[in-house]
């Protein structure tokens, strides 16, 4: 426990944790039954191109959401590309800069115009109300994300893609398992783009998937990740490779399975920081709907250095010193990233909560890896570093490249 400020690893103690505790440390679910999935793989010898398992995670995860059709893909971010291609974006589409910068890529990767939109304060979702202002004659679609699991304020934006004919996609990365008003995200919009990535909640190693009640845009969908085929030596449209394996499949299906198991963990850990973190001048925890259903997978705070007494880099530096990575989700935001910078150089005028947010947040460790033991000791670290405020950040100021290095 850290109980006084040179307790604190950057004051000289040593640091709290003999392993690094990460932000996202990929939850494995029942082992022998995934090794028991991947014998019969290789019993089959069927490895790849629509196999069983790849079938069968398409139709339990169809199932579990209440759609129509899932198409599984390689990855989150061919998912977002084939959607995108697949509705047809031209010119611009507005999406938020408070982003992974995945869901920016995926538009200018096929020469569409990301223009970013400002950010609501309190949930970190696109601004319905900022949307409009940004809409022009070359606007095709509207992109939004329901961040840290949280839904986008779906019915204003499905409202304005309806009056002023534009497609709308949500990138739902975060969002396996969450609910909108009683129904489970990934049936709004045109479509929906998941990640199943390593870090997420439901992981198949890598991995994504288009979800949609949309037969004609599944079809086009189906085609384009596969190279255009329609049967056996039957190309009949322009596609690519964005195909999900066995292996990958067979670790989505086990995943599936204790699904339940690692929503859990997130939650009590959420329930462990709310309760050891409530008190603590300057931070806030995102709070989460209890009248829906979340995965809780995101522990994210939100440091007010006026209160808090040191900055988010300067606690980040902190916690990292004692090897709890925390991360500065994320930040800077895209509109400060490459090659948007050079494009937009004044984009940050536009986007004052954005700019704000992206100076505060930080995303704590959590999953089944983490425990409420290692929950109370992070935040032993973060009350004693901001009850010492000013001895911290004298001694952090003594190394003029902290800021660099977290």
């Amino acid at each position: 426990m850290k109980r006084r400020v040179h307790d604190l690893a950057v004051m000289g103690g040593a640091p709290a944790f003999d392993e690094h505790l990460h932000v996202g440390r990929p939850n494995i679910g029942d082992r022998s039954r995934f090794l028991e999935r991947m014998n019969n793989i290789l019993d089959r010898r069927w490895l790849t191109n629509q196999g069983v398992y790849v079938n069968e995670f398409e139709n339990r995860v169809a199932e579990f959401l209440g759609v129509r059709h899932c198409i599984a893909m390689c990855n989150g971010t061919v998912g977002l590309e084939i959607a995108i291609r697949a509705l047809g974006l031209t010119g611009e589409v507005i999406l938020p800069s408070f982003t992974f910068v995945a869901t920016a890529h995926a538009l200018q990767w096929q020469e569409i115009t990301p223009v970013f939109c400002d950010i609501e304060p309190d949930g970190h979702c696109i601004d319905p109300l900022r949307v409009e202002e940004m809409i022009t004659p070359r606007t095709s679609g509207i992109i939004g994300v329901h961040l840290w699991g949280a839904p986008c304020r779906i019915e204003e934006l499905s409202e304005i893609a309806r009056r002023r004919n534009l497609k709308l996609l949500f990138d739902a990365s975060h969002a396996f398992g969450c609910s909108h008003l009683g129904k489970m995200i990934g049936s709004f919009g045109d479509c929906e783009v998941f990640s199943f990535h390593a870090t997420k909640c439901v992981n198949t190693f890598e991995g994504g998937a288009v979800v949609t009640d949309d037969d004609g845009l599944a079809a086009k969908i189906r085609l384009m990740k596969n190279f255009g085929f329609q049967g056996y030596d039957n190309v009949i449209y322009i596609g690519t490779n964005g195909k999900m394996d066995e292996a990958s499949a067979a670790m989505g299906l086990t995943s599936l399975e204790s699904m339940g198991d690692f929503i859990a963990a997130n939650k009590r850990n959420f329930e462990e920081y709310e309760r050891e973190l409530a008190k603590t001048p300057g931070v806030r925890l995102l709070p989460y709907d209890r009248d829906e259903s979340r995965n809780f997978q995101y522990m994210v705070v939100e440091i007010d250095e006026e209160r808090a007494g040191l900055n988010r880099d300067e606690l980040l530096f902190v916690l990292h010193a004692e090897r709890v990575l925390a991360r500065r989700y994320f930040y800077p935001g895209c509109h400060r990233m490459e090659p948007y910078r050079s494009y937009f150089p004044h984009a940050g005028l536009l986007l004052p909560i954005t700019e704000k947010v992206c100076r505060r947040v930080l995303s704590l460790p959590t999953g089944q890896a983490v425990g409420t033991e290692q929950v109370v000791i992070i935040a032993d670290i973060i009350r004693v570093a901001l009850s010492h405020a000013a001895e911290v950040r004298s001694r952090l100021s003594a190394n003029t490249c902290h800021t660099e290095k977290v």
